[in-house]
């Protein structure tokens, strides 16, 4: 808590190479220190083809891996309660990621 029990002012800014970009893949790794997501975009070349070509990775520490958690999951509750359920495609099987 800050002194005289005042919360700070909080002032985001978006750093000069700031961008937006759309990912349908995020693939997590976590080891003893971090958790990396690494995003990217998925294109299904034919049925037994998927590419992915990933472009951002991201290191969390653990602490802020689950405050993300957190938030997605109240925004997801949010998100259905307004729009409905989201419902995810089966899966006939997790595509092998070559690298």
């Amino acid at each position: 808590m800050h002194p005289l029990g005042t919360q700070p002012t909080v002032q985001v800014q978006n750093t000069e190479d700031y961008r937006d970009n759309y990912a349908n893949s995020v693939q997590v790794r976590a080891s003893l220190w971090d958790f990396f997501l690494l995003f990217g975009t998925v294109q299904q070349a034919s049925p037994e083809e998927v590419n992915v070509k990933n472009y951002q990775g991201v290191y969390l520490s653990p602490q802020q891996a689950k405050a993300l958690s957190n938030v997605l999951a109240q925004n997801i509750q949010q998100y259905e309660a307004t729009f409905g359920e989201i419902n995810l495609q089966p899966q006939s099987g997790e595509p092998r990621v070559l690298q």
